[in-house]
């Protein structure tokens, strides 16, 4: 059978542990010590719990090959515990940030690594439902943190591929600083003279000999919906 495990402390479920709804009947989600009567019996922010965890570390070790530190089972729990129903929370990330530092910082972070990193990886999905990804310069333009322009050759795969399905993602990646930034969305296609030129920049004839108005030139309009990030070894998924 699959093992289950508390969605606010990460422990091993078993029926004599399983928390109780407000009716009496078993929780399944959690354990009795974070879930009793249908409440949760502690008011703490993740890594409250987190340390609180960290001092059964002996316990842990009990039933591993391999002891780990106090450090080493903190830092697993970090990478875990955002996976649990309890800590998994969506980011509403927008133009229009709210005053909390932690929003700021991955609206920051996107921006930075959008204008920073010489790289951009995007994907898109071919008539069998794989991902196909490729290696772009970084986007050409941006509006905000949702909207992202790149230029292409309009008779690739890819194209033709995002005019079959616009499904995409865009994801950038920081190998020294160990960073990661993936966003979700849709792809357009634009030849429109206004879009090519807005990105137009001198030297792009050794790629497209025709210039500005080369049929082989055209504009990839990305727009994100949501996204997810790695940093600090800590994972985070957000909305926009």
């Amino acid at each position: 059978m699959e093992m289950k495990f508390c969605q606010s402390c990460g422990m091993p479920l078993s029926p004599e542990v399983l928390g109780t709804n407000a009716d009496g009947t078993k929780n399944e989600d959690y354990c009795i010590y974070c879930y009793k009567d249908g409440k949760l019996q502690q008011e703490c922010t993740m890594e409250e719990m987190i340390e609180h965890c960290a001092q059964f570390v002996d316990e842990v070790n009990k039933g591993l090959p391999q002891p780990i530190t106090k450090e080493e089972y903190i830092g697993q729990m970090k990478m875990y515990f955002p996976h649990l129903k309890r800590w998994r929370r969506e980011l509403m990330v927008g133009d229009e940030m709210p005053e909390n530092p932690a929003l700021a910082g991955i609206k920051e972070l996107i921006a930075q690594m959008a204008d920073k990193l010489p790289i951009a990886y995007i994907s898109s999905v071919d008539q069998d439902g794989f991902p196909w990804t490729k290696a772009m310069l970084k986007p050409r333009k941006r509006e905000g943190i949702k909207t992202f322009y790149f230029t292409t050759n309009t008779f690739s795969i890819r194209v033709a591929q995002y005019k079959a399905n616009p499904k995409a993602s865009v994801y950038f990646c920081d190998a020294r600083g160990f960073k990661g930034m993936m966003l979700r969305g849709t792809m357009e296609v634009l030849t429109d003279a206004a879009s090519k030129e807005m990105i137009w920049r001198k030297g792009d004839t050794q790629y497209y000999p025709g210039g500005v108005t080369d049929p082989n030139y055209c504009v990839l309009k990305f727009t994100a919906t949501d996204g997810r990030f790695y940093s600090d070894f800590y994972p985070r998924s957000f909305v926009l």
